[in-house]
């Protein structure tokens, strides 16, 4: 069972501090640990980095008013994942289907870096948001981060399971599969690592697996 949001979490005070001093500096914005969206009997599980300055930290929604958001929400509704129009914003009535987004760490960090040990305290969330999708069948993990939050969650080592963009792996932990991609960040597509074509050939193999397991 899913526990309270805490709005106040204190778990990393380098974050809690950078919380306080953009509520300060941005009151208008949501400035709190952004707490997953979706359906949570659904069987596809996304999860990101960390909320994002002026996107999840300002509107309250993972991935929502920031480009990372533009690139996957449209593709969630391309690959009928999602229904509905995104506006990036939390009121837009968008609505995810048999899936749901979270992030390996629930408040945004300094300069959009989080450090090992923030990680391993927000994990136990991580943890509690898999083991309460019960229908949960595959993961897709946008980022290295987002990869070892995953194998963390499950106590798996890294050298047995590698990033790479594209890849699959089949029944990790009681089921579950795991796929990467590298992150939807405006940084990522701007420099090329990361394609519109790339992120949506990834979306294929998710519907393909899915369709198998």
């Amino acid at each position: 069972m899913l526990q309270k949001e805490d709005k106040e979490c204190s778990d990393c005070l380098r974050l809690r501090d950078y919380r306080l001093l953009n509520r300060d500096k941005y009151p208008h914005f949501y400035n709190s640990p952004v707490y997953s969206f979706g359906d949570i009997d659904g069987s596809f599980l996304i999860v990101g980095l960390a909320p994002g300055l002026r996107g999840a930290n300002r509107t309250g929604r993972p991935f929502t008013g920031d480009y990372a958001g533009d690139l996957l929400y449209n593709t969630l509704i391309s690959y009928g994942f999602a229904k509905g129009i995104y506006k990036a914003c939390k009121e837009d009535g968008l609505r995810l289907i048999n899936c749901r987004i979270t992030n390996a760490v629930r408040c945004v960090p300094p300069e959009n870096k989080v450090t090992g040990e923030e990680v391993k305290n927000c994990n136990h969330r991580l943890q509690e948001e898999i083991l309460s999708m019960k229908k949960l069948k595959l993961i897709l993990a946008l980022g290295t981060v987002a990869h070892s939050s995953v194998l963390m969650a499950f106590n798996l080592k890294k050298t047995k399971f590698p990033f790479i963009h594209g890849k699959f792996y089949k029944d990790i932990s009681g089921g579950i599969s795991l796929i990467d991609s590298y992150h939807c960040s405006r940084y990522n597509t701007n420099t090329g690592v990361l394609s519109k074509e790339m992120f949506e050939t990834v979306f294929k193999d998710i519907k393909e697996h899915l369709g198998k397991l």
